[in-house]
């Protein structure tokens, strides 16, 4: 399984920063929310094969990720 991360946050020269910033912390929130899918995914998986400990640690991320996701929103709305 392989996972991609483009980490070339260089968002086109021409906008401001405000512009730049939203823009990159809308991508952050789309990887975030992405991550927290998958998470929830492999929390289910890891109950079905009766890992349960690592099934409620991989859940404890998924709610931390929550938490990011609403930082990251906190900080939109900051600059709107």
């Amino acid at each position: 399984m392989t996972h991609h991360h483009d980490h070339h946050h260089d968002v086109t020269s021409d906008l401001t920063f405000e512009e730049k910033l939203i823009k990159l912390l809308e991508h952050w929130l789309k990887h975030n929310q992405d991550h927290a899918h998958t998470y929830r995914e492999w929390a289910e998986r890891a109950k079905a094969h009766d890992l349960l400990q690592a099934s409620a640690l991989i859940d404890e991320i998924g709610e931390i990720t929550q938490v990011i996701d609403e930082k990251i929103k906190a900080a939109l709305d900051s600059i709107h």
